[in-house]
Formats: structure tokens, C-alpha cells, sequence
């Protein structure tokens, strides 16, 4: 092994098992957030129904109302927000390993924006691109303003400058798409306000399917990317001496966390922050850096905390909904705050 590996892996193994245990607590309650999320999603709504009336109506025939209602309705709205929120934490976690910048992520580098657009202009200006081949557009959306977000911010070695060049462009992108939803029909207005706030409400298996795909084929890809992540993050120069083409890399993990977002925004619209706090509350969970923790944490952190969101979003305004999309922003946007502050602290004045 080359003194920079040696560098790279040493002391990991002498903190090993305390990792793993904290990982292992992280998954404990992950899955207990899951059960209960799950719970309240399959409970909560109209009609309202208890543990034995769910089994009663999953077990009903396939015509009786309440089974409609807990398997066409309510069971693919809770495997969409896993799915979806898994995408979305990897897709953060592999920009912020890849960039070595705590503050990427697709929302903030204008890959979110770039999807919706395409998604917005299919929709109301009639694009004659198949439902199926919705979200590789959309992927193409992603990957010219992320790429562009990326060269331009690139040029200051500030992670801030990035965020910001991100977040402009993503603001210009958003009213490009109001824009574009303005020459709507007048009856479709109420849909499109609900897929800018990122809302899995009405989704039904369909939409799942539309995920799953791409959730399939990106999922094991981002964390097959760990091995490189954990090179990156000794640096270009290291990294190149160890064999890893940086730039092949980086441009790799830029195609996935596009074919991550991608497939989630055009069925779900912009649903915001997911991707920047997961990463970060496993980093804090597990005391790790390494890639491997903090990918694989990430799509579990994810998918919890989209399920999380969605389902507090249906139960706390009961009969009214709040979309996922508001309340992961009300709970990322202070998180960011946070991280900036934290960041600008450490600089020197």
C-alpha cells in the first residue's frame, strides 16, 4: 500500500467498532422513524382508520373503497417518498464528497431547477417527449446547469461562491418555470402550484414505477462511487498519483446525482434540502467522514426524512396538507444558515 493509502486508512480501523456502533444506532432509529411514518401514513386521512382496519382493507377485494384507498392510494404515496428521499440523500452526499463542499447540493447548484424546467416546459408547452423519457430530459435539464453552476463556481476556491452562483441560478430557473406555468390552462394552475412545493400527494403506482428505474441503476452506482470519494478527499494532486481521473470522477458523479434528481423532480417536483442535511446528520451521527458510511447513511437518512416530512405534512394540518417540499425547506433552510455561519466563523478575518 502507498504512503498516501496508509495515510488515508490510518486510525480508521482503530475506530472501527465505535463507527459501527453508531451506525448501527443510526439505523435502529431510521427504521423506527420509518415504522411509525409508514404508520401514520397508512392510518392518517380520509376516512381515518385504525391498525386492523388497514389489514381488513388491505385484505378487502380489489373494488371495495377502503382497499382502494390504503393500496392504490396511500401504500405508493409511502414507497415514493423512501425512494425518492433515498435519491435524493445519495445525490447530496456524492456532490459534497466529489466537490469536498459541505454546501452542495442539486438544489443549491441549480440541477433541481434545470429538471423542473424541462419537466414545465413538456407539460404546458406540449414537447413531444413520452412520459417515459421524462425524466432522462430532465436529466439532460440537470446536467447543463449543474455543469455550468460547477465551472463557473469552480473559479474562486470559496465553497460560498458555489452556493451562491447555485442559488442564483436556481432563482432565475424558478421564474423560468412560473413563467412557463403562467401560459397554462387556468384549471391545470392548482396541479402546477402543488408540483413547485414538491408534494407526493395523489401519486399512485405509476409514479413509483417512473422512480424506480433510475433508482435502481443510480443507488448502487453513487455508492460504488465511495472507494473514489474516499481518494478525492486527499486531494487532486493525491488522487491522481493514486490512479483515480479526477476529472472522470467528478464528471461521473455529476451524470448520477442528475439521474438521481431527476426521476424524483418530474414526478415530484423540487422537493428541497433532503439533499443537503442528510449527508450531514450522518456525518454527525456516526462521527465518520468516510464515503461509505456517509453514502449508504445518506440514502437511509433520506428516505426517513422525506417520509418523515410528507407524513407531518398530512397529519399535524389534518384535513388541510402542507407538500413535503415546504416543510423539508422550513427545516433545511436554518440547517444552511447554520452551515454558513460555521463556515464563515472558521475563515479568517
Amino acid at each position: 500500500m502507498s504512503p498516501p493509502a496508509r495515510i488515508a486508512t490510518s486510525g480508521h480501523h482503530d475506530q472501527a467498532p465505535a463507527v459501527g456502533r453508531r451506525v448501527g444506532w443510526l439505523g435502529f432509529a431510521c427504521a423506527v422513524v420509518a415504522v411509525v411514518g409508514a404508520t401514520i401514513g397508512l392510518l392518517v386521512g380520509n376516512p381515518r382508520l385504525d391498525i386492523a382496519g388497514v389489514v381488513d382493507a388491505w385484505q378487502a377485494s380489489a373494488d371495495d373503497p377502503l382497499h382502494v384507498v390504503v393500496t392504490q392510494l396511500r401504500a405508493p404515496r409511502i414507497v415514493l417518498a423512501l425512494l425518492a428521499g433515498a435519491s435524493l440523500g445519495l445525490a447530496g452526499a456524492l456532490l459534497q464528497d466529489s466537490l469536498r463542499n459541505p454546501l452542495a447540493a442539486p438544489e443549491l447548484l441549480g440541477v433541481s431547477g434545470g429538471c423542473a424546467l424541462v419537466v414545465a416546459s413538456v407539460a404546458v408547452l406540449g414537447l413531444p417527449i413520452g412520459r417515459n423519457l421524462l425524466p432522462a430530459a430532465a436529466t439532460v435539464g440537470g446536467l447543463v446547469i449543474g455543469l455550468g453552476v460547477i465551472v463557473v463556481g469552480r473559479r474562486r476556491s470559496d465553497p460560498a461562491v458555489l452556493v451562491l452562483t447555485g442559488l442564483a441560478c436556481s432563482t432565475f430557473l424558478t421564474g423560468c418555470v412560473i413563467a412557463i406555468l403562467t401560459l397554462g390552462a387556468p384549471s391545470d394552475v392548482g396541479l402546477f402550484y402543488q408540483y413547485l412545493l414538491g408534494s407526493l400527494a395523489n401519486r399512485s403506482w405509476d409514479d413509483v414505477t417512473s422512480v424506480l428505474p433510475w433508482a435502481v441503476v443510480f443507488l448502487p452506482l453513487g455508492i460504488a462511487l465511495s472507494r473514489r470519494l474516499n481518494v478525492l478527499r486527499l486531494g487532486d494532486d493525491v488522487a491522481a498519483s493514486l490512479g483515480v481521473n479526477v476529472l472522470a470522477t467528478r464528471r461521473l458523479v455529476l451524470v448520477t446525482t442528475c439521474g438521481l434528481t431527476a426521476a424524483v423532480v418530474a414526478v415530484t417536483g423540487p422537493i428541497g434540502f433532503v439533499a443537503l442535511i442528510s449527508p450531514h446528520i450522518v456525518r454527525k451521527a456516526t462521527r465518520s467522514a468516510n464515503a461509505w458510511v456517509v453514502t449508504a447513511g445518506a440514502v437511509v437518512v433520506g428516505a426517513v426524512l422525506l417520509l418523515l416530512a410528507d407524513q407531518l405534512g398530512r397529519a399535524l394540518t389534518h384535513p388541510r396538507e402542507v407538500a413535503a417540499g415546504v416543510w423539508t425547506v422550513l427545516l433545511g433552510a436554518p440547517v444552511l444558515l447554520m452551515l454558513l455561519r460555521s463556515r464563515w466563523r472558521r475563515e479568517p478575518t
